[in-house]
């Protein structure tokens, strides 16, 4: 039966950092799910799309309280934009847990092809008697000591979107951690007390198979990047990076023509083509979330410009968005963002980079070809070899405890100041 919601006076400044929060750990434990082809994580996505509903009913309530002029309704605009973009995701990555829980079909081999695309996600059980059981994850020093970050807590009906350094793992809570496997195999048995198992998934066996699922990682990878540049476009009303983002959803859509002929022509060398529904479902869904991306900074690139209470939400959000520079003779001006271990060091991933000064260099993009040859001022998704140099602009994602520490190597060092 669908819960009753009626308007509460709440800020919409919160309400969209929530739903930021909520829609970007769908997105998470909807391909976690189909990786480790667990029910449980599938059912987390479905109960938060219950939550995302009755969240994006609230904010609309909110927003047309708020629109009592022509004006008004000018500047909310981009804000319902968000709200709608949200929900197209919440209702993607629904439809991509229903996968799993419906048991629609996958071949076995798309685990195969996803651990690369997918930084390890788990679902824990803090058991009474486990290590961690009654710790905080400050006193653990948790993130720092193994790179594994608590992303979420499931306590019996109740969601923890933020857990933080005071945040207690209490028995029974239903932790999920996201992380270099390396780490997440010690801090599951610390949770658990039990043996953490990967999934050790067959190789795919046909060719057109083989591409067709590579096709659906492809469109995954860019489609979270171009949510993670919708946002930075409206928080710093970037028209640059919202044209980035429309030439992504581009991409997408023609790697989901690619993916379509691929999946029909391995159709006749599968012994069950009926267990290629669950992929076709998967692309369709991954391609609504760089939709949406889009739709997310359709303000920006019409020129309505980017509401203060969106950057303001981004910036209460649970990963935050920063832009800065390099300065001269910081640890980062002459340095690569592999070299300098920039993710492992800060926890921060860096998710653009714009040149200032020289001419792009060559870098290790979500694609090799087509994407990476057609930027000129950024260098989308950069890679462990690209170099940085003064003046460069960095765009990261991450923490907010780690934007200081990215900021940190990207200024200079207290003795030359």
């Amino acid at each position: 039966m669908a819960r009753t919601v009626g308007y509460e006076p709440r800020s919409v400044k919160q309400l969209l950092a929530e739903m930021k929060d909520i829609a970007e750990l769908m997105i998470d434990l909807s391909y976690s799910a189909v990786l480790l082809g667990s029910d449980a994580v599938a059912e987390a996505v479905l109960d938060l799309e219950a939550e995302m509903e009755v969240l994006q009913l609230r904010t609309r309530m909110s927003l047309l309280m708020a629109a009592r002029s022509t004006d008004d309704a000018e500047a909310l605009a981009p804000v319902l934009g968000i709200v709608g973009a949200a929900e197209k995701i919440s209702d993607a990555t629904g439809d991509i847990a229903k996968v799993i829980v419906e048991d629609i079909g996958l071949p076995p081999a798309m685990a195969a092809a996803l651990p690369a695309a997918i930084e390890t996600l788990v679902r824990a059980r803090v058991a009474p008697d486990a290590r961690f059981a009654g710790g905080t994850l400050g006193g653990i020093d948790l993130e720092s000591e193994t790179g594994v970050r608590a992303i979420a807590i499931r306590r019996g009906e109740e969601w923890l979107m933020n857990p933080d350094r005071d945040t207690a793992l209490q028995p029974d809570d239903a932790v999920f951690l996201r992380g270099p496997k390396a780490g997440i195999t010690g801090v599951y048995r610390s949770i658990t007390g039990e043996h953490y198992a990967p999934p050790d998934p067959p190789e795919p066996s046909v060719a057109d198979l083989d591409r067709a699922m590579d096709s659906v990682v492809l469109m995954k990878n860019m489609s979270e990047l171009g949510v993670d540049l919708a946002y930075g476009a409206v928080l710093f009303d970037s028209e640059d990076l919202a044209r980035e983002v429309v030439s992504l959803e581009a991409e997408v859509d023609h790697l989901q023509s690619r993916f379509e002929a691929w999946t029909l022509q391995a159709a006749a060398r599968v012994d069950e083509p009926v267990s290629l529904r669950g992929l076709v479902h998967l692309a369709r869904s991954t391609e609504v979330i760089s939709d949406a991306a889009v739709e997310i900074s359709e303000g920006v690139l019409r020129g309505l410009g980017s509401h203060p209470v969106i950057a303001e939400a981004v910036k209460e959000s649970d990963e935050v968005i920063v832009r800065l520079s390099v300065e001269s003779g910081s640890d980062l001006d002459g340095a690569t963002l592999g070299g300098r271990m920039v993710r492992t060091e800060t926890g921060m991933g860096v998710i653009a980079v714009r040149r200032t000064i020289r001419e792009a260099v060559t870098a290790e993009s979500v694609t090799e070809e087509s994407v990476a040859g057609a930027r000129d001022d950024w260098v989308i998704s950069p890679g462990p070899d690209t170099e940085l140099a003064a003046g460069d602009v960095l765009l990261a994602k991450g923490p907010h405890t780690a934007a200081e520490r990215l900021e940190a190597l990207a200024g200079r060092s207290a003795d030359d100041r």
